[in-house]
Formats: C-alpha cells, structure tokens, sequence
C-alpha cells in the first residue's frame, strides 16, 4: 500500500512536531538509509523513493530548520532544547529501522522524518493539521481530512498521562497518508481498529509509569506553588520528557515500527483489486458455440468406422485449400525450405501495413466491401500471403461475420464464404466479376527492377507483388462510406498511434456497431416496429446512411444464437405471463 504512517506530538514550545514515522520503498533503499545518517547529505535521491509517488528527480537534504539535525551538526540551541526528548525519537546516528517483505520486494523504512523534501512537506503539514485545527470533539480520536494535493489523511488524536506535564497528559496524534482518497475511505474500519490497538497500548504502559511516579513523588505541591504566567515556558529550565521515559520502554521505537510495518501490508493486503469483467462479447459467444460445435461433431465422429468417412470428407471441404494447391506451388522441391522461409517475409502484419502497400484508395475500396459483407476475392500463387491477407481483413468484422476459404482451385459462391482465396488460373464466372457485391485483388510478379531489392530487404519484401483491385462498384471508393470505415482510415492515418493502439481501437469500434445492431435487432426483429419507428432509431443511433444501415443489416448476421434465444425469451416471457392473468 503506497501510504505513509506517523507519530505526531504537540510540543509547548515547539507547536505540533513529527516523532517517528514509517514509509513504503518500492525501489533501492536510499544511499544512508540503514547504514548512517538517515537524514541524507545533499544524497540523490530516487525518483520513486517514497510510498506517495513523486515525479522530480530532488536531492534529499535536511528538511525543515531543527526537524532533522546532522549527527556532525553543532548541539541544539536554546529555542530547540527539547529536540533531544520531547521533540525527537531516534539519535542523530541512528540508521533507522528497515524491514524487507521478500513476497513483495518492498522495504518498509522507519526513520523521524522522510528524506524526500516533498514528501517531508506533506507529513509535516498533516501532522500541522492533525494537531491544531483538524480536530474531533473531545479532542481524542479519528478524523478524515485532506485534498489532492497534500494527500489524505486519517488521523487518531490521544493523550499520554505525563505527572510533569500541564494537564497531566501530552497531546499525540496517529496519521495515515495516502493520496488514493477512496482506498483510504474504505480502509477506515480496519485502521480504525488496528491504531486504537497501538494507542491502547502506548495509554497503558504510560498510565502505569503515571501511577508509578504519582505514588512514589507526588507533584501537587511543586506545581501549586508554580506561579501562573499566561505566556509559554519552559517551567524551570525541564525539557518535556520523551515517550519512551514516559512509557519506560526502550524498544518502543522498534515496536512501532514492527506495528507501522505490519499496518501498512495488511492494509493493502486486505484490499486488492480485480478485473471484473461484464458480460461476455459477441466474438467470444461466437467462438463458443463453434468450439462447442466442433465438440459435438468430434463426439458424434467418434467409434463408429463408418462415421468416420463423413469425417474425412469434410476435411476435404472445409480444408480443401491443404489438398488442391496449384501444382505450381511445388516446382523448386530442393529449395523447399528455403522458400518456406523467405515466403513467410511476403505477409502482411497490420491494417496499416496493407494500407500502405496497395494505396490509399485501393484500400478503402477493399474495406468498403469488407464492411459491407460483400466477397472478397485473392487471386494469388502465395497462400501464406492470401491467409496474412485475410487475418488482417478479418480484424475488421465481428467474428460471427467471417466465412474464410483460404485456398481453393475453384470459385465458391458467396453464400459459403466473403473471404475466397484462389489460384491465380482459377476462373471466376463474368457476372461475379461484374458485380457490385463482389472485389478482386490480383496478386501479380512485379517487375524485375524492384525484384532485386526487395531479396535482401525484408521491409519491402511485398515488393515483388503488384496488387490490383477491382470491383464492378467503382463508386464504392468515391462514396462516403460508413462511419466506421472512416474511423478506421483516421486511426489508421494518425501515425502518433501504434499498432496495438489501433488494434484497440478497432475493438472498440466494432463493440460500438454491435450495440447498435443488437438495439436495431431487438427493435425490429423482436418487437416488429414500423418502418417509420426504425428511421428515427437510425438517427438517433447516427446510422441513417445508406451505407451505416447496410453494414447494420451485414452484422446482424454475425450476432450469436446464445444472445438472439435469450433475447427472444427474455422479451416474451412477460408478454406470456401478463396473457396468463
């Protein structure tokens, strides 16, 4: 838990001042920590030093004038006496105390005052605070207070029994900082809980040496004849007396440590985040029911010989790309290796990677008909090619959309897939080829002067190719286009985002879309509105366009079975029950 844990004491001489506290080290412990001087001698400090983050790159110096004096520095003056008691918990020698959580890799370091100049200031004015104006009624016990800024803060006030001090008792404080102010607020009961411990426990050995003393030398003569003055002393020269005399325990200051350290781990141990992660998406409901398809046809296949025969000739069918290549693919069977290798360079990796091999318009043209759920047909020797190819396109379509034949030696019709990869002497019927429902990308050998280039560099390996796209729609590149195609080619322009950047993107994208179509779905399908209804829900949902309302139609088709079957009992069932009554 990045947060920080104090001790403050209310000197009358002094105002409020910082006794001991406790921080969380996520790097390096700082040079001194440990080993000398805890206070830092103009050291560097690291960027991440503290549990509260800090930006700056800040040499650690002494923070604040008679806070953190230097072991070789001159001894206190007069208006500092009670630094060496009342005001001051650990010798100026002293390394501090260091716990290290092998789990975690995180040091917990204890010491009077941070090092970090910043992170001094916000303890110093939290203890400033916790101890003047922020204050509960009664002036004992928890208080919230804090701003983005200086952090957060809960703090416990309590009293020490003190048979020297005014009032019999001295004035402390228990601070927790932390700038996560929602974190702090829910581990209010926990810390409320476990600092009431320690105090209970710091207010019963203090009572014990109370009562000890008052038995043994009572004061109440010596501070009768005290006269009164209403300006602050010193009362004969005393310096206020320092927790661990008024406790009479030594090790208190490694016992708060001990406590503060633990504080800190079980609070962030106790509260841990975790994804939570809303209702499945339509690709992975798709991908769902096709592998629990598969999984039935698997068992359905199974110890029965003659099913297996079924079984052989799908495979045929759905991968006939592997059994019917062009003979051509073959005619180096030496050099077969190395050509596996070099084609496995002739791919391509991104969206933005095809865009800018076939070109701005040949681009938008080849999207516009992915969109739009027309066919998509290669033409071309390199299947590793065709199946880059289609795995980048795909990443536009919901997955319920995709129907791939990556390879085959003949034309199959659009009903069976949108995305047909062929042999460049495969022939594809004149009307296909004229029609608007339907592009062609021909993948040809390039010319010979940018064959040679391109062997020996692998960014420009698709060199070798010349991409041609067709489609019998020519007005499909000139148009607007839908929405979302021109979101894509904004993303895909804007050369400040990466890959994965646009890859997320994409995703949000096509979550936007389907939300729309399972709205329209529902809206048209499901509750049967007139047409007139259906135009004003397009222009609310900014999908009016010829072209938005075709991809909407087109996705439709993508939606799973698991949501359409839910949508539908969900929306009839009360229509059923209130027929019942």
């Amino acid at each position: 838990m990045n947060a920080i844990v104090a001790l403050c004491h209310f000197c009358e001489l002094h105002g409020p001042r910082t006794l001991f506290c406790t921080e969380v080290l996520h790097s390096p412990l700082p040079q001194g920590a440990g080993s000398g001087d805890i206070s830092g001698q103009n050291e560097q400090a690291e960027e991440e030093e503290g549990g509260i983050q800090m930006s700056s790159r800040i040499r650690s110096h002494s923070p604040a004038e008679g806070a953190s004096a230097d072991s070789s520095s001159p001894g206190p003056k007069k208006s500092d006496m009670c630094e060496a008691s009342g005001c001051r918990s650990l010798a100026g020698g002293h390394p501090g105390y260091v716990s290290h959580d092998k789990e975690t890799s995180i040091k917990y370091v204890s010491h009077q005052h941070p090092n970090h100049p910043q992170l001094f200031s916000i303890v110093r004015q939290a203890c400033v605070r916790s101890l003047s104006c922020e204050v509960c009624p009664g002036r004992e016990g928890p208080i919230f207070f804090g701003d983005e800024q200086h952090g957060f803060v809960f703090s416990h006030t309590f009293f020490i029994k003190d048979s020297l001090a005014r009032g019999f008792q001295r004035w402390y404080s228990i601070i927790t900082i932390m700038m996560d102010r929602i974190y702090l607020i829910n581990s209010w009961p926990f810390l409320l809980g476990k600092i009431r411990g320690i105090i209970d426990e710091l207010q019963g050995k203090a009572l014990k040496v109370f009562e000890a003393e008052q038995y043994g030398c009572p004061q109440r003569a010596q501070r009768m004849n005290t006269a009164f003055t209403p300006f602050l002393h010193q009362r004969n020269g005393n310096a206020a007396r320092s927790l661990t005399s008024l406790t009479n325990d030594e090790n208190l200051w490694a016992c708060l440590h001990t406590s503060f350290a633990w504080l800190l781990k079980a609070c962030g141990s106790r509260l841990t985040e975790k994804l939570l992660e809303g209702a499945p998406t339509e690709d992975t409901l798709v991908q769902m029911e096709k592998l629990a398809d598969l999984k039935e046809e698997s068992e359905g296949w199974d110890g029965s010989e003659e099913e297996e025969k079924p079984s052989s000739q799908a495979d045929v069918v759905e991968g006939q790309e592997l059994s019917k290549c062009s003979p051509e693919t073959s005619l180096m069977p030496d050099c077969n290796s190395w050509n596996v290798a070099h084609r496995r360079l002739s791919v391509f990796r991104s969206l933005r990677h095809m865009r800018q091999v076939l070109g701005p318009s040949a681009f938008r043209m080849l999207a516009w008909h992915v969109l739009m759920g027309n066919q998509v047909i290669w033409k071309a020797r390199d299947m590793d090619l065709v199946q880059s190819a289609f795995d980048v396109l795909r990443t536009m379509l919901p997955v319920g959309c995709v129907r791939i034949i990556p390879f085959s030696d003949q034309y199959e019709e659009a009903y069976r897939c949108n995305f047909l990869g062929l042999s460049p002497h495969v022939q594809i019927p004149s009307h296909i080829l004229s029609s608007e429902f339907a592009v062609l990308v021909e993948v040809r050998a390039a010319t010979r002067s940018s064959l040679y280039p391109a062997l020996f560099d692998d960014e420009q390996s698709l060199n070798k190719y010349e991409f041609v796209v067709t489609s019998g729609s020519p007005v499909a590149a000139d148009r607007v286009g839908p929405t979302i195609l021109n979101k894509i080619e904004a993303a895909l322009t804007n050369q400040n985002l990466s890959v994965d950047v646009v890859d997320q993107c994409l995703v949000c994208l096509k979550e936007e879309w389907m939300n729309k179509v399972k709205v329209l779905f529902k809206f048209t399908k499901v509750d049967s509105r007139p047409k007139e209804d259906t135009q004003k829900l397009l222009s609310i949902l900014g999908a009016a366009e010829e072209d938005n309302v075709k991809l909407l139609k087109f996705w439709m088709t993508g939606l799973s079975k698991t949501y359409k079957s839910h949508l539908m009992s969900t929306v009839r069932s009360p229509t059923s029950s209130e027929s019942r009554n």
